[in-house]
This record gives C-alpha cells, sequence and structure tokens, in this order.
C-alpha cells in the first residue's frame, strides 16, 4: 500500500520489519519507495513529514528502535526482529569482550563508558562528559555511530533546552539493553547466527529480490 501518513509507514514498518530511513542507494530496502504524494520532508508536519517520524516513533511507541544502524546510515527495526541483528552484530559478546579483541575503538569506548554510567543522555552533555571538545567532533562522530552500528548504544529520544519543547534540540542516547530491556537481549542469546543470518536475508529478498548479495551480507552485519 501507499504510504499517505504517520500510521500508514508504522504499520508498514510492522509487517517488514526493518528499513533504511531515508533513500535506498544501496539497493536492499527503504519504505521511502512506498511513499505517496502526500509525503514532504522537513515541513515539520508529524503526520507527513518523515523527519518528525523518526522521534515519533521514540516517542509514542516502545516497539521500534531508530538509529545509525545500516551502512552508518539512519533505520529503523522493530523489537520483533531486533534480537536477529542483535545476534549477528553483536555475537553474544559483551561490550568488554569486544573492546579488548580491538574490535571496538578508544573513543567508542569512552562515550560507551559514559552512556551505560550516566543513563540516557543528550549528545551536547555527551560530548562534554566523555572529554571531547570542539576539535573533536569528528571522532565523536565516527564513534558514536561505531557504536550504533555494533548496538551497544542506541538514539532513544530527543531534549529540549526550551522548558516548552520548541526551538532547538539534541539527539538523547542510551544503551541497547535499558532501550529494550533484558528479554530481548535473552531472545537474541537463544538465536543461532546461521538461523539469524537465512531469516534476515530470507526477509529482505522477500522485500526486495534484486538486492545484491555482497551488499545484504553489509546490510545484515554491519
Amino acid at each position: 500500500m501507499k504510504i499517505q501518513c504517520y500510521d500508514d509507514f508504522v504499520h508498514e514498518l510492522k509487517r517488514a520489519g526493518f528499513s533504511i530511513a531515508g533513500e535506498n542507494p544501496e539497493g536492499i530496502f527503504s519504505l521511502s519507495m512506498l511513499f505517496g504524494d502526500k509525503i514532504q520532508w522537513h515541513t515539520e508536519n508529524p503526520e507527513t513529514d518523515p523527519w518528525e517520524w523518526r522521534m515519533r516513533v521514540l516517542e509514542e511507541r516502545d516497539d521500534i528502535a531508530y538509529g545509525k544502524l545500516f551502512f552508518k546510515k539512519s533505520g529503523f527495526i522493530t523489537k520483533e526482529w531486533y534480537p536477529y541483528f542483535l545476534c549477528m552484530r553483536r555475537k553474544g559478546r559483551s561490550f568488554t569482550d569486544e573492546y579488548n579483541d580491538g574490535n571496538i575503538s578508544y573513543e567508542a569506548k569512552k562515550i560507551y563508558e559514559t552512556v551505560s554510567g550516566q543513563g540516557p543522555i543528550a549528545m551536547h552533555v555527551l560530548k562534554r562528559a566523555a572529554g571531547f571538545s570542539g576539535s573533536g567532533n569528528s571522532r565523536f562522530d565516527s564513534a558514536i555511530i561505531e557504536l550504533q552500528m555494533k548496538m551497544f548504544v542506541t538514539i532513544c529520544g530527543r531534549s529540549y533546552r526550551s522548558a516548552l519543547n520548541k526551538g532547538w534540540s539534541s539527539t538523547v542516547f542510551c544503551t541497547c539493553e535499558r532501550f529494550f530491556g533484558e528479554e530481548v537481549f535473552r531472545t537474541a542469546a537463544k538465536i543461532d547466527r546461521d538461523e539469524a543470518f537465512e531469516r534476515i536475508s530470507s526477509r529482505i529478498m522477500e522485500l526486495n529480490p534484486n538486492a545484491e548479495r555482497k551488499r545484504l551480507e553489509r546490510f545484515i552485519c554491519g
């Protein structure tokens, strides 16, 4: 069906299970391919502006994750499908295991320790607390994307400086465990990685039979 409003988007996302947030240059799957003529970006209309939807799903629902999830770009994953991606991205390993094996940067370690220690935290506060100055913004940006792609940290909302919730806002981050709870992680621990890969890849081919194998693998494994 054509997506003409926010409710249509949520309905189709729940059916699909996951989606790249914007366009689909990698040729995997994006719900933007279904956007109808009523959809217009950056109008600030919460019903028809996809830019607003990324925060609406976080503020109004508890079954959809949003963040830098695919090809270091933004995307959505529903709670139903999250354990399968967790299985592929984290492989049942802890943050400490991954860091000690050299799979996570020192900059990402500083950010992760700050997020896990201070709970949900706005980006501008996180930068200062983790020791990133203005000159370190590129290192911060790379590290925060790294943590989202590896599914250790996720976006959980936004914070306004104004009490009226208007004007400038800052993205808020928390650990993935805090966002979805331990049940999702227990489910992921029971899934075999081959099973997870097959389940996701089969779903992708249902959504887009023309998806290329190499890009499909990157989409799934991060």
